[in-house]
């Protein structure tokens, strides 16, 4: 077997083994037994890999839940917003609204059929459910079926994960691996599709709706509770999604690691991306009411440049296209396949950071070394953007805001955006399940020149060992001990 930060593979005298294991039942004191002669005839020395675990508990889908329950909430407040547009013959505002609802609808049940492969099986009700756009509701309850059947009867694993576990925010020893029962592949199957559905509705739809109707409140100068319904809603998909996005990028950067979110992680997160979102629709929506023509040349140019930038990088390298994204696809389906991943990475940077770099000639289509240059810029630059953008509505505002304290909203607007600067930069530097594998962190980056000179000057042993001296105290050790299962749902928490 290869070392500990090679690809899952299994071994097929040990999958014999363990099948004879499943259909004689031995019990927890065999299997102990039998993990440890594993252990003892194969050192970690050799392998890198510590002890084969046998996992019989199952997490509950909560992600798949909660996503299904913001996917409803937020169709059936748009459903009713739109009768009742309908009924008072605001024809603008009622269709804005259904193409918000439902374009990431539509977007939403492709994904969830393209993740299941149900096009090439007979699900006739499945399909059926997908074009009434309640893919969602059967995918849930599919989940909650397998979890419910999850444990009944014993069942040979399909796969072996090995991860290398942290620990103080460092790697622990050599790599363990677990099994990967075929319940918890199914339920990581649909996991992992909620999460892409997530990030589609809310990025592709909850950020339009939301923006569309606080535009409309303040063009209209008065609050639906319909409408106050749906904003909240969307406001609460859209930081759900940002998680989302932040918590896909460090697994998927961080692979090999077992990487664990802790409470503490997850407040840090929700204040900067509730701050950051939030701050940004506010700033283009006042910027809207006063210079509508001016904001669409705005959006267009953000929408073009994040959209063009990987491409731009792909083409600069003279780099080919990634492989095996889809066995079925030809290099055609490839590029239309990569044309929407980079559309939908342009659609979450126009209102924050999407925590990723893509790279369109790698496999996961993500860079996988963090690159603190791209968000110092990103961050600056939206920065300036907002201030810019706020100072001009200041300028040409109508009499309308006579009535509210613009120099106070000016000030608000920009302390918001700089606490979400503060939260981001506090969660990397305190918060990062993986801060200590950081070549540089937060504060290696705020030192001044000169220090940084002195640093430069250390021998280069020095810098690669360990943690440094004054490197901050780990917030999460109080629970790094604890053994938890290798497919454990990192997103309940969100």
């Amino acid at each position: 077997m290869n070392n500990g930060m090679n690809a899952v593979r299994i071994e097929p005298y040990k999958a014999q083994e363990k099948w004879k294991m499943e259909n004689n039942k031995p019990n927890e004191h065999d299997i102990t037994e039998v993990v440890a002669q594993q252990s003892a005839s194969k050192p970690s020395g050799e392998n890198g890999v510590m002890m084969v675990i046998n996992h019989s508990k199952v997490h509950p889908p909560f992600s798949v839940l909660w996503a299904t329950v913001l996917y409803c909430a937020e169709f059936i407040c748009a459903s009713v917003l739109t009768s009742m547009y309908h009924k008072t013959d605001d024809v603008v505002w009622m269709g804005l609204t259904i193409t918000f609802m439902l374009v990431p609808s539509v977007l939403t049940q492709l994904t969830l059929t393209f993740v299941h492969r149900d096009l090439g099986r007979d699900r006739p009700l499945v399909l059926f459910m997908h074009l009434l756009q309640m893919g969602p509701i059967i995918r849930c309850i599919e989940a909650l079926i397998v979890y419910c059947q999850a444990g009944k009867k014993e069942e040979p694993y399909v796969t072996i994960s090995r991860k290398i576990k942290l620990k103080h925010g460092k790697g622990l020893g050599p790599a363990f691996e677990c099994e990967i029962g075929h319940s918890e592949r199914k339920l990581a199957v649909h996991r992992n599709a909620f999460k892409r559905t997530a990030v589609i509705q809310a990025f592709l739809g909850s950020t339009p709706q939301l923006t569309l109707q606080l535009y409309a409140t303040i063009q209209e100068k008065y609050v639906l509770p319909t409408r106050l319904a749906l904003m909240i809603i969307s406001m609460i998909s859209i930081v759900y999604g940002a998680l989302v996005c932040s918590v896909l990028a460090i697994q998927i950067k961080y692979d090999d690691y077992k990487v664990r979110m802790k409470p503490a992680a997850y407040l840090c997160m929700i204040l900067w991306r509730g701050l950051e979102i939030a701050t940004r629709i506010t700033t283009l929506v006042l910027f809207s009411t006063t210079l509508t023509v001016w904001v669409v040349l705005v959006g267009l140019t953000n929408l073009f440049i994040f959209f063009f930038q990987p491409w731009v990088e792909f083409w600069a390298r003279r780099a080919s296209l990634p492989e095996n994204i889809e066995k079925n696809f030809s290099k055609l389906g490839t590029t239309v396949v990569l044309c929407m991943v980079t559309f939908l990475y342009a659609c979450i940077n126009i209102f924050c950071w999407s925590a990723v770099q893509l790279d369109l000639a790698d496999h996961d289509l993500v860079e996988k070394q963090p690159r603190w240059r791209s968000l110092a810029v990103y961050y600056t630059l939206r920065f300036m953007e907002n201030v810019t953008l706020t100072v001009l509505w200041y300028h040409f505002k109508s009499d309308f805001y006579e009535y509210v304290c613009t120099p106070l909203l000016v000030v608000q607007l920009i302390v918001c955006y700089g606490l979400a600067v503060i939260f981001m930069l506090i969660f990397h530097q305190f918060c990062h399940p993986c801060r200590r594998l950081f070549h540089y962190n937060v504060e290696d980056c705020l030192q001044c020149s000169c220090c940084w000179r002195k640093k430069q000057l250390q021998p280069l042993e020095d810098h690669d060992h360990g943690p440094q001296e004054n490197a901050p105290p780990d917030l999460t050790n109080h629970l790094t001990d604890r053994e938890t299962d290798i497919v454990d749902d990192i997103m309940e928490a969100a």
